[in-house]
């Protein structure tokens, strides 16, 4: 995964959610005093409100950004709308980039390493997870900057130890992309990286089940579960449909919707060792 310098360009873009002006630009304020050169979003409001834009506007942003003199592009905000623009965008044709966003924007995480580019899943400059969480601030620095290469956090669930390509991000946005176009499971042997905010635990079961029976979880040699902000005791439903796949499981590691969340990377190989609670790049 390439790191930032002092002095790099990078560019925020609003492929789903719009976020509030005053948080684009106390988050951009912060990339800045990383040394970086900001270019803010530039799509506007649309006939749905809960979209930062048009499919079409939201798309033509980020391919613009991306084939932009930059080093990184941010996504300053999931919410929704990934999905409805992923179809517009020629992701095998897109140079490589640095990439952070989480939530929503795990669709996109999942398209550009299905073309060979790694990701990193982190906190957003346009929310508040980002703008008024320092820890993830400096966290997020410090793999962009110095390449964090291990981690130690979170609770043993499922003792053992498994090697292979980080995937995943928001459960809810894995299995809403079932059956798309370009839809696949992940590479075999793949450590899956899971959380999610808002859903019960009924409708976690349902999430869960629905990937199962899509066969998502078939190559999966390992599970990492971050964050399950707002969703209630998930801890019954976890088990009950992820234990029985005997695969290592480390639970409550840190990343997703919670304060001083780990920026994790996509699309790189890793070791995940659940009994000692590590998981190391390789």
């Amino acid at each position: 995964m390439s790191s930032l310098c002092a002095g790099d360009r990078v560019a925020l873009v609003s492929p789903a959610g719009p976020a509030l002006a005053s948080r684009i630009a106390a988050g951009a304020g912060v990339l800045r005093s990383w040394g970086l050169q900001v270019a803010t979003p530039q799509v506007g409001p649309w006939s749905l409100p809960y979209l930062a834009g048009s499919d079409q506007a939201r798309a033509a942003e980020f391919v613009a950004a991306w084939c932009s003199d930059v080093a990184a592009v941010f996504c300053v905000r999931g919410g929704y709308g990934s999905l409805r623009m992923t179809d517009l965008v020629p992701w095998k044709d897109l140079p490589p980039r640095v990439f952070v966003g989480s939530s929503d924007v795990t669709v996109l995480h999942a398209e550009l390493n299905a073309v060979g580019q790694s990701t990193v899943f982190g906190p957003m400059p346009g929310t508040s997870d980002f703008v008024d969480d320092p820890l993830a601030q400096a966290r997020l620095r410090e793999l962009l900057f110095t390449g964090t290469r291990s981690w130690t956090a979170g609770t043993p669930v499922v003792a053992g130890t498994a090697r292979g390509v980080l995937t995943g991000g928001n459960a809810a946005l894995l299995a809403a992309s079932v059956g798309g176009p370009r839809w696949a499971p992940p590479v075999p042997g793949a450590i899956a990286l899971l959380e999610d905010i808002g859903e019960e635990p009924y409708r976690l079961d349902r999430i869960l089940t629905q990937l199962l029976r899509a066969g998502w979880f078939e190559p999966v040699s390992g599970i990492v579960l971050g964050s399950w902000t707002d969703c209630g005791d998930v801890s019954a439903v976890l088990a009950d449909r992820l234990s029985g796949l005997g695969v290592p499981i480390l639970g409550d590691f840190g990343f997703g919707h919670c304060v001083g969340s780990w920026s994790l990377p996509l699309g790189v190989p890793a070791v995940l060792d659940a009994s000692a609670a590590r998981l190391t790049l390789l």
